[in-house]
């Protein structure tokens, strides 16, 4: 049973097939070239699923074996070797480069006579399996939304009561000598706090969502500085919880009258349609979607000193410096300050979108690679469904309206308060000393204010034919 992206035991296809065998299950995880380049905070956050996945496999009887291989299709030859497994099982991914590289494997193993078995899980459609009348695929949310909302998702599977183990275990890495959160440094210690690690952490995180906030969420999701979202990104990135799982507890509210269930359906189509985009056109990751955007002159300085006060949320606006912070500090960002700082970053400071994506890539422990380049797309202008160009964000009123009585704001920013918020402090201990700040220092003024920043960005999309 090869994890990847799903760490958990319940509504587990791959692992309740293998399980219904009979047979031995050798649960293994493959450190293989893909694990490798994935960006620092996303990285850690996987190695500590993998422990607490490790705890909960021993709570069954089973372990976790850890390899290590550039290529995966190697690990997986030698423990067939080692232990005389007739058939690998595993859940799918959608991105083009585990795509390419299962397709490959799958092949590969059935050639030399060894099953090799994939199931879904990680999204409730498969992305191939939803179409127009004209048998093409959605490219508006609102048309998707509509074909899939009364599609049947399957309900979620009971956790394996017991998994086979086999009578003698194939060696091991530890998980410390890959050192997954090795680039993390000192920041480690301060995202560490606000984790929500594993699958029972994230059943009890939708738990108290629906019995608690759904009802308000419609409203509240929009509230920086309220806790009101589910916060099931991160859970739901590393496969610990599942949208179906998600899915069966927002209609349960649906059906008990809580008016903002339906928004949290809707929200969990979204995350689908982002990988519906990414299957059908895979430029979605790194090109402009809208391929007429290839000549828009955004600029491409990643080390541009107006992108360094971007990162070091330092612009002197202090919704988007807030967003930031609370980045460095919880390693998420609530949804709306995505949206502020995409838009700041790319429309008042002119900047390419993937400047700002891959940025996010290496920060955001609940990265998700499709639904971050939907997200940064559709903010930019360039993507699908994307927000109109002339819609620029005010960021100013957006936290004057967002969040009235600045509590968002005061709880990320210390400068220039006699009392910071814990949090505020954390941030200095987050980032790397070579930035050189200080919660001392005085707080900047707007590198770009909003009115200058949104006239730029008028005269240089009305200089280009849409």
């Amino acid at each position: 049973m090869w994890f990847r992206r799903d760490l958990r035991l319940s509504d587990h296809a791959a692992l309740t097939a293998a399980c219904g065998t009979g047979r031995p299950v050798i649960p293994v995880f493959i450190h293989d070239g893909l694990v490798d380049s994935m960006p620092t905070a996303p990285k850690w956050r996987m190695g500590l699923g993998l422990g607490e996945l490790d705890r909960s496999l021993r709570d069954k009887g089973s372990r976790l074996i850890l390899r290590r291989e550039g290529v995966a299709l190697t690990a997986l030859y030698k423990l067939i070797e080692q232990t005389g497994a007739r058939d690998v099982y595993w859940s799918r991914l959608y991105d083009p480069e585990a795509t390419s590289r299962d397709t490959d494997i799958k092949e590969a193993l059935k050639n030399d006579g060894i099953g090799a078995q994939s199931f879904g899980g990680h999204l409730m459609f498969e992305p191939w399996s939803v179409e127009t009348k004209a048998g093409s695929y959605y490219k508006v949310f609102t048309p998707f939304w509509n074909a899939v909302k009364t599609m049947g998702v399957d309900s979620p599977r009971h956790a394996p009561g017991r998994i086979p183990a086999p009578d003698n275990w194939p060696d091991s890495d530890t998980l410390d000598s890959w050192r997954m959160g090795a680039e993390m440094d000192r920041g480690a210690d301060v995202v560490k706090p606000f984790v929500q690690l594993g699958e029972a952490a994230a059943q009890s995180r939708l738990g108290y969502f629906t019995g608690h906030l759904i009802d308000d969420y419609q409203r509240t999701r929009d509230l920086p500085g309220t806790d009101g979202t589910s916060n099931l990104s991160e859970n739901l990135t590393y496969g610990e919880i599942t949208p179906h799982q998600c899915w069966h507890a927002g209609q349960r509210a649906l059906e008990e009258g809580k008016r903002g269930a339906e928004t949290f359906l809707k929200e969990l189509v979204w995350r689908e349609f982002a990988y519906h985009l990414m299957h059908h056109t895979p430029r979605l990751l790194d090109r402009n979607w809208r391929e007429d955007w290839d000549a828009f002159p955004w600029k491409n300085d990643a080390r541009a000193a107006e992108v360094w006060d971007w990162k070091k949320g330092r612009t002197g606006i202090r919704f988007v410096d807030a967003a930031m912070r609370e980045l460095y500090v919880t390693g998420r960002m609530h949804n709306r300050g995505r949206m502020i700082v995409a838009s700041y970053l790319t429309k008042h400071l002119m900047t390419d979108w993937r400047i700002g994506q891959e940025w996010f890539e290496h920060c955001l422990i609940d990265w998700d690679p499709a639904n971050n380049a939907l997200g940064w797309q559709w903010s930019a202008g360039s993507g699908p469904d994307a927000t109109p160009y002339f819609r620029i964000f005010n960021p100013v009123s957006q936290l004057e309206k967002f969040d009235p009585k600045d509590t968002y704001a005061k709880r990320w920013i210390a400068e220039g308060r006699e009392d910071p918020h814990e949090d505020a402090l954390a941030f200095f201990d987050a980032i790397p000393r070579h930035w050189g700040m200080s919660p001392d220092d005085a707080y900047p003024d707007p590198i770009v204010p909003h009115k200058e920043g949104r006239e730029r960005a008028l005269a240089a999309y009305e200089n280009r034919e849409f």
